[in-house]
C-alpha cells in the first residue's frame, strides 16, 4: 500500500491512505471540569473519575503532536444556556433521577451543572485550548447537532478525524456516527477515551469493530503520533 496509513483495527486508517496535517483533525471532546473533575457532574452520581483521569495523559501527549506538525485541533464542550432555554425537560429529569439528586442546571460544588460560563462548564486545564483551536459549543451529546461543526471542517478541508474524550459510549460514540454519516473517515484513539464503566468503554469499541469497521476504526494514541511525527512542523515552530 501506498500513502500514510496508521495500524489501526480493523483496517489500516485512513481507508485510502490520503493522511496529513492538512486534512485531518483531532476532535477532543468533552474534557469538561463536570465530566473530569471532583464536585462535577459525573462525580455527583457517584461515580469514579478514576477511568477519566487516567486518560488525560494520553490525550496531552496526542494533543502536543497534533499542535507540533501542525494539526487541525477542535475541543467540543456539552452545555446549556443560562436561562436553560435549550435544555429539554426530560434530560433534566432524567440527570436528577441519579447519585445526588442534584441535575443539570442544578447549583453544584463547581457552578450550575452544565451551564455555559460556569466553572463545570470548563474544559480542564490540563488540556485547555490554545488561540486558534475552535471550540464546539454543544447542547446535545453529538457534536454535529445545533453547531457549525460540519460547516468548519468542511472549509478547512477536513476528511479524517481523530477522536479523544468522553464518554466513549455517548458522546464520543455519537460524534462518530455522525461524522460517519456526513462521509468523514473516523478513527477513536482507544486510549484517549473512557466511559463510567470499563464494559461500556469496551462494548463501545465493539461495535466500532463490526462489519469491517462501520463506523470507522480504532488505533491508539501512540500510533496515531507516529504518523503525525512525519509531518514538518508550521512555520515558526520547532
Amino acid at each position: 500500500m501506498t500513502g500514510h496509513f496508521i495500524d489501526a483495527q480493523p483496517y489500516a486508517w485512513p481507508f485510502d491512505g490520503n493522511f496529513s496535517s492538512k486534512n485531518t483533525a483531532l476532535i477532543i471532546i468533552d474534557m469538561q471540569n463536570d465530566f473530569c473533575s471532583p464536585g462535577g457532574y459525573i462525580d455527583g452520581q457517584g461515580i469514579s473519575l478514576d477511568p477519566i483521569r487516567n486518560i488525560i495523559p494520553a490525550i496531552q501527549n496526542v494533543l502536543a503532536a497534533a499542535r507540533q506538525h501542525g494539526f487541525y485541533v477542535i475541543h467540543t464542550r456539552e452545555g446549556h444556556r443560562k436561562d436553560l432555554s435549550d435544555l429539554p425537560e426530560n434530560k433534566q429529569w432524567r440527570s436528577r433521577n441519579v447519585g445526588n439528586g442534584v441535575g443539570i442546571g442544578d447549583a453544584g460544588p463547581l457552578g450550575k451543572l452544565l451551564v455555559r460560563g460556569d466553572e463545570g462548564w470548563e474544559i480542564i486545564p490540563e488540556l485547555a485550548p490554545i488561540n486558534g483551536e475552535v471550540i464546539i459549543d454543544k447542547p446535545g451529546k453529538g457534536s454535529f447537532y445545533a453547531t457549525d461543526l460540519d460547516m468548519i471542517l468542511t472549509l478547512k478541508g477536513i476528511k479524517n478525524i481523530a477522536i479523544a474524550g468522553v464518554t466513549t459510549d455517548v458522546c464520543v460514540h455519537t460524534t462518530m456516527r455522525e461524522a460517519n454519516d456526513r462521509g468523514y473517515e473516523c478513527v477513536l484513539l482507544t486510549d484517549c477515551t473512557a466511559a463510567a464503566f470499563h464494559k461500556y468503554w469496551e462494548a463501545a469499541i465493539r461495535m466500532i469493530h463490526m462489519q469491517g469497521g462501520v463506523f470507522g476504526a480504532t488505533t491508539t494514541a501512540d500510533k496515531l503520533i507516529e504518523e503525525m511525527s512525519k509531518f514538518a512542523a508550521p512555520s515558526g515552530k520547532d
